[in-house]
């Protein structure tokens, strides 16, 4: 009976974790526009406060590889749209870049001129622990892409659970 107990507190654990992964969340920066030169210049920053960003959400950055890059740059950098020094370089125009911890996140094009005309992107990233204890659920915002990512794992979850829910009924 004690290891049919610790086996269901064991698949419940698992189910816990697997739902918590499936929640992340995947953002097309631009929108359907994607990462380009836009109006303004402001266009990002305002996409970027229109969307509250949480630890494990991916922004995915759509563009043509001939005119533009992803850099992922320090806030200095950012500030002066210096593409020089970059955390990160991402050149295949289909780049998921996934938010591994709460902070601020600074990104922009490294081409000349692109950062100055706005092809820059500041996102601040909350930690889990910071959602609401009963979260309300608000309808998909038209600037969130469908997360295959969430998808996918949520199809993980329930073939783990079908997969293992039987051994678990053998033991009670």
């Amino acid at each position: 009976m004690a290891l049919a107990n610790r086996g269901v507190v064991f698949f419940m654990m698992i189910m816990v974790a697997l739902r918590g992964l499936s929640m992340a969340a995947v953002y097309k920066v631009g929108d359907s526009a994607g990462w380009t030169i836009l109006g303004n210049g402001q266009e990002y920053q305002d996409w970027a406060a229109t969307n509250k960003f949480f630890v494990g959400d991916t922004l995915f950055f759509e563009y043509n590889t001939q005119f533009h890059n992803v850099k992922q740059v320090n806030v200095e950098d950012f500030k002066s749209c210096n593409p020089e020094n970059p955390i990160a370089t991402y050149v295949d125009g289909s780049d998921n870049i996934i938010l591994k911890s709460s902070g601020e996140y600074y990104f922009l094009c490294g081409f000349p001129g692109h950062c100055q005309a706005g092809m820059k992107l500041h996102v601040t990233v909350n930690s889990a622990a910071n959602l609401p204890h009963n979260p309300t659920p608000t309808p998909l915002a038209s600037n969130v892409a469908p997360s295959l990512y969430a998808s996918k794992l949520s199809c993980l979850a329930m073939v783990v659970a079908a997969a293992t829910l039987p051994f678990f009924l053998l033991l009670v």
